[in-house]
């Protein structure tokens, strides 16, 4: 399995979607008031908490600590990301022991301070310091666009590979090359809920002849896209469109024309367990991103209804769903008759849920 399955067993600093009972959106939440009252209290002075030949080594451990009295999570990876991206570096462990031994300058101690003071106030670290790997691609993220999570790294790899065994596509582990011993691979994609455009602009970055149409109804995501997008030298490939799946369906087919593969990570939590997750999530990031109705098929059963009018003969459909989606499609689309949408199969991610959902057009 040669795609990137670590990413799953790493710290993961936005939270995937827990639900906490204990926790209530509305209510106050004790260590967030703790954490304010200490930056508060800090705030004349906000590096006197470092000492002046502090280290870079020395600053994760102190500010481990801040984070474990306030009751942030993953106190211990997030000092390392915060400390790690000041000193120039994607993480700790890419640092030399002269970088890290080395004293911090004022600018760099500032620099922490102004980072850890968000991450104090339960800012996810992707938001905090901006960038995010993904695949193998450095995006640009900011609030409120929905943070890429692990899982769907392995949405992009299922649907990379599904698409090289049709294809005939040999994968070269040494030279990390696409090589086709007959023709280029050049599927036409369509994600819908783009996001920051990880997922459309990992399979473009996959398939080097490929163009793709992205589209999400918020405009800081479609910004977000574009902006990751030029960054990556892809946005001749790529059409971004602000542009919801439900009320904009008709406009949409006639934009996009026929696709080979429709992909998605759509809004899948139940409404009900949407107060029950975890602070970091509720209020930082878009709920409309998340939230997927009553039994979190809104956006997807609107997927569906649209598949079949874009999708060349014999497209795919990739979804990630909650696991107890593939069962609850299966039997919609039982009641659907003439929707011309065979379900494939179900897939399950590292942590063995039930998570992706293929479908083809009949």
């Amino acid at each position: 399995m040669w795609w990137k399955v670590f990413s799953a067993c790493c710290v993961y600093l936005a939270p995937r979607f827990r639900v906490n009972s204990h926790y209530h959106y509305r209510s106050e939440d004790a260590g967030f008031l703790g954490a304010v009252t200490f930056l508060n209290a800090l705030s004349r002075n906000p590096c006197r908490l470092i000492h002046d030949k502090m280290t870079g080594i020395n600053c994760v451990t102190h500010w481990k600590k801040i984070f474990e009295e306030k009751g942030i999570s993953e106190p211990q990876q997030s000092s390392e990301y915060i400390i790690s991206h000041v000193l120039g570096a994607k993480t700790i462990h890419n640092l030399t022991e002269e970088a890290l031994s080395r004293p911090l300058t004022t600018e760099q101690k500032q620099m922490i301070w102004n980072l850890c003071s968000k991450r104090l106030h339960h800012m996810p670290v992707q938001y905090v310091i901006e960038e995010w790997d993904f695949c193998d691609l450095t995006l640009k993220i900011k609030p409120p666009v929905f943070i890429p999570r692990p899982e769907t790294e392995e949405l992009v790899s299922l649907v990379v590979s599904e698409l090289a065994e049709e294809e005939d596509i040999l994968f070269s582990v040494e030279n990390a090359h696409w090589q086709n011993s007959h023709r280029a691979a050049r599927p036409l994609f369509l994600e819908v809920g783009c996001g920051s455009g990880a997922i459309v602009l990992s399979l473009l970055h996959f398939f080097k002849q490929s163009y793709a149409v992205a589209v999400d109804k918020s405009t800081e995501a479609v910004n977000l896209t574009r902006q990751n997008a030029e960054r990556l030298c892809m946005q001749h490939r790529l059409q971004a469109l602000q542009l919801n799946v439900i009320s904009d369906s008709q406009k949409l087919t006639r934009i996009c024309g026929s696709v080979d593969v429709i992909v998605s990570n759509p809004p899948y939590v139940f409404h009900e367990d949407m107060f029950g997750l975890m602070p970091e999530i509720l209020r930082y990031e878009d709920c409309d991103a998340l939230d997927g109705g009553a039994d979190g098929l809104k956006i997807i059963k609107a997927i569906l209804q649209l598949a079949p009018t874009v999708l060349k003969n014999r497209g795919k459909v990739f979804l990630e769903v909650d696991p107890r989606h593939p069962e609850m499609i299966q039997n919609w689309l039982q009641t659907c008759t003439g929707l011309q949408l065979t379900y494939r199969a179900t897939h399950r991610d590292i942590c063995g849920k039930l998570r992706f959902c293929e479908l083809q057009r009949s």
